[in-house]
């Protein structure tokens, strides 16, 4: 009865545990964000899942036994779990498109190891009300599309395209090649987000909830833009940074007529 009740559960939070059921998912193309592997077993049935989902493009993680049992929900993961995702990535290219469409400069969140999934749920729900183009994360160090972050951004998922890149510093640099702005979110930026011009094509760069940006992100930011704390707590948590600067992008390009009221 207990075993019923949590692979129920395992299934509703897009866990999928064991060999066998790991192997169906993959044959049956289903989205999934990552796997992790019993570290040191990479042959039989273990190196034929790391191998077919490395071809797919899928992360792959290299756990040991205790991660692998404080996963688990079935306490038969078989050396093997994975997190389904909630819904296929988008790329780039199709969140460019969006604003294309829209006839909007592109505004874009890029997220830099955002790894708490609440967190990263919160970031994409705030985006999509907020208007913004997509969401970029990347595909190591950070959470991924998982049930959590679905049920966080209270369905914002089906709506905002989120793309997953394998290198941040890379995307930035292709991104300012196309004549978006990087801004950076950090506490020690030498310009004020309300002294900061947001009406032209933006990435808002927001860092990992306990380090912030890396340093080679940080050096490819055009302007590194701090949010004024006047209270004894020095900063917001990535969720909120996220939300302040996008609403204040949003009240600019309302303001100049850029997107519609």
């Amino acid at each position: 009865m207990d075993e019923k009740r949590d692979g129920a559960h395992s299934e509703a939070d897009g866990v999928i545990e064991g060999r066998n059921a790991v192997i169906e998912a993959l044959r049956a193309g289903a989205a999934i964000d990552k796997i992790f592997l019993l570290k040191g077993e990479g042959s039989g049935a273990l190196g034929h899942i790391a191998s077919t989902a490395r071809a797919r493009g899928i992360v792959v993680v290299d756990a040991d036994r205790r991660k692998l049992d404080k996963m688990s929900r079935t306490h038969a993961h078989q050396g093997v779990i994975a997190l389904a995702a909630v819904r296929e990535y988008a790329t780039v290219d199709d969140i460019l498109d969006c604003a294309r469409q829209a006839g909007e400069p592109p505004l874009l969140v890029v997220c830099d190891e955002i790894s708490d999934q609440h967190n990263l749920g919160a970031i994409i729900r705030t985006a999509e009300c907020a208007g913004a183009h997509g969401v970029v994360i990347p595909k190591r160090r950070s959470a991924g599309l998982t049930a959590v972050v679905g049920k966080t951004s209270a369905g914002a998922v089906e709506y905002l395209p989120v793309a997953r890149v394998a290198n941040i510093t890379m995307l930035l640099k292709e991104l300012k090649e196309q004549g978006v702005w990087i801004f950076g979110a950090d506490a020690a930026g030498e310009k004020s987000l309300y002294d900061t011009d947001f009406t032209g094509a933006a990435a808002l760069v927001i860092g990992s909830e306990g380090d912030g940006m890396g340093r080679l992100v940080r050096e490819q930011c055009d302007f590194l833009v701090s949010i004024p704390i006047k209270g004894k707590i020095d900063s917001l948590n990535a969720s909120a940074a996220a939300a302040v600067l996008l609403y204040e992008a949003v009240r600019q390009r309302r303001a100049a007529h850029i997107i519609p009221d």
